[in-house]
């Protein structure tokens, strides 16, 4: 008997590996919202999903890369930003399971699919950093207008709340936050 135990304690990590939903797929639940809704939902959170997590990763390459006269802010600032992005991510990538599908995870599968432009491997100047954040965010902030108003239509409300409750209220702030720091503005002023 104590030997039967003792292999029952051994992990059993050589398995057969299968898949148990393909993605692109739905899974029946009862969420009182057509299949047509749900299927337009996952696919424009999907996107979402992907230039989100594209631009939470483009805020950590910028934090470790920033330098210049406002580093201490600047690398304080884009550390936020990418914490609450990662939230983004989290809570779109339930929203897409709990409608049925299947969400966007792997890295090689985000490079795919997002909209955002590659940046360099290589560091950038600050300008530069900050402007590739906007533009990444204008790309989220359009892909959340049409996605809510889509979702509205459909009678998504749930999908639609998430884009407009947290995708547009983090990134439009995250905006004005990066945006300002674009001004040009002298850091000493010499009056004399």
């Amino acid at each position: 008997m104590a030997k039967k135990q003792a292999r029952a304690a051994q992990p059993q990590y050589q398995v057969d590996y299968r898949e148990i939903q393909p993605f692109g797929t739905l899974k029946k639940l009862p969420l009182a919202l057509e299949d047509n809704a749900r299927t337009q939902s996952v696919a424009t959170l999907n996107q979402i999903l992907a230039d989100t997590m594209t631009l939470r990763d483009l805020y950590k390459k910028h934090h470790w890369q920033m330098s210049g006269a406002t580093f201490y802010q600047l690398h304080l600032l884009l550390d936020k930003h990418y914490e609450e992005q990662a939230e983004l991510v989290d809570m779109i990538a339930e929203r897409i399971m709990a409608l049925g599908g299947i969400s966007i995870a792997m890295a090689p599968d985000v490079a795919e699919a997002t909209k955002i432009p590659r940046p360099p491997k290589g560091r950038e100047d600050v300008p530069s950093q900050l402007a590739r954040l906007l533009e990444a965010h204008e790309i989220i902030l359009r892909q959340a207008h049409e996605g809510a108003d889509a979702a509205d239509e459909a009678g998504d409300d749930g999908t639609n709340d998430l884009l407009v409750s947290n995708v547009i209220r983090t990134n439009e702030p995250q905006v004005w936050f990066i945006a300002e720091h674009l001004a040009e503005t002298a850091l000493v002023r010499a009056d004399r």
